[in-house]
């Protein structure tokens, strides 16, 4: 069985054990810290396979991704992801985490409950120097003042060398906290997507 209709399997039985499905986990999420939810609906497939495009998996041994919700990015990391690799996952609602950890039998999946602005702390937690790439669905416009920067700053320091920080968003006006640690950014939209979204490949040259 190949990992999606193996995954999908497990979920059906996840949900069944009352675990609750994902929609409702996050609908729940955003209930409560909307602030750190950027949609109450999960993002497309169309984007997620746009966004994921540039990635160089053959070479990517530890990926990390900020607010994974329920896992709706975290499933096709893990399809694309090599069998060595890592999956570090961060988000701030232990809901999540938690929710991760049940839905995933994965052991390169690393579901950690904290803040993304710790993600230098966090990594070395787990014996990792460097990312290849970071993804966030974070909503850097709505987040308390202060907290953007310091992710992208922070984000920017745990890259490796030509790695990358992939991040889409519902408002354009991230590029202004991550264009101070980046010099090359790449643009790109998504219409099919609720709502649309603007996506940016940050390198780190």
């Amino acid at each position: 069985m190949n990992f999606s209709a193996d995954q999908a399997q497990r979920d059906r039985a996840f949900t069944r054990r009352g675990a609750g499905g994902p929609l409702w986990m996050f609908l729940r999420g955003f209930i409560k810290h909307p602030v750190m939810v950027g949609s109450v609906i999960p993002s497309s497939k169309v984007l997620i396979d746009k966004m994921l495009a540039p990635v160089d998996w053959a070479s990517c041994k530890l990926f990390v991704e900020y607010g994974p919700g329920v896992g709706t990015f975290t499933q096709h990391i893990l399809e694309r992801l090599a069998p060595d690799a890592t999956l570090l996952t961060i988000d701030t609602n232990p809901d999540f985490t938690e929710y991760l950890n049940g839905k995933f039998m994965d052991s390169r999946l690393v579901a950690v409950t904290g803040s993304a602005a710790d993600v230098r702390k966090i990594m070395a937690e787990y014996g990792f120097s460097e990312a290849d790439y970071v993804l966030s669905g974070l909503p850097f416009s709505t987040l308390p003042a202060g907290v953007g920067p310091a992710i992208a700053g922070a984000t920017a320091e745990a890259l490796r060398p030509g790695g990358a920080f992939l991040v889409y968003q519902f408002s354009p006006k991230v590029r202004q906290f991550i264009a101070p640690f980046f010099e090359r950014i790449d643009k790109g939209f998504e219409w099919r997507n609720i709502p649309p979204a603007t996506l940016f490949w940050a390198w780190k040259d």
